[in-house]
């Protein structure tokens, strides 16, 4: 069965599957759902796309294309084509899936049970790098504001502590805070 999503450029028919359906996401845009109950570990999705070399994987980062995905030392998966449904699943600070490499390919798996009607999402592993470019609408209780790997939620967290503390100060002077 196909959908059509509008990618916020353009509307297109995105192929859905008994397990995964694709519908517009309160975390953004469009999002990937669970069409009906995924068993924790399952294979989701395939996350596809075209296999790119470093250097070109660099352009495009550079490019601020953040679809590309590390298959191993030489190559990388470029998913921002328009056969890849995987991409329009969203980040989350406490996600329900994860991508894996399995034999030279990404599968998204089920990192717990997954309940019909819930959004699917997995931590998209961005670095420090910009880090402040990509804010987070995840809504998770733990959600540290933007789209990072676990493990700099603690220095992300701490950034925005040093930051609130500092405009406190800066009001405290004034009588406010």
């Amino acid at each position: 069965m196909k959908t059509v999503v509008d990618n916020g450029e353009h509307e297109q028919q995105v192929l859905e599957t008994a397990q995964v359906i694709f519908k517009p996401s309160p975390i953004h845009g469009t999002g990937g759902f669970a069409g009906q109950f995924i068993p924790k570990e399952a294979q989701v999705i395939e996350y596809v796309g075209e296999r790119i070399d470093k250097g070109e994987s660099l352009r495009r980062c550079e490019a601020d294309n953040p679809y590309i995905f590390t298959l191993n030392q030489e190559t990388d998966l470029d998913g921002n084509v328009a056969w890849n449904p995987a991409r329009f699943i969203n980040h989350s600070c406490a996600p329900n899936c994860e991508a894996e490499v399995i034999d030279g390919r990404i599968w998204i798996l089920a990192h717990r049970d997954i309940q019909p009607g819930e959004e699917l999402t997995f931590n998209y592993g961005f670095d420090l790098e910009d880090y402040k470019n990509y804010p987070c609408r995840c809504g998770a209780a733990n959600c540290v504001g933007f789209i990072v790997a676990e493990e700099y939620f603690e220095h992300v967290r701490r950034q925005r502590a040093l930051a609130q503390e500092s405009v406190c100060l800066g009001l405290s002077e004034r009588g406010s805070c």
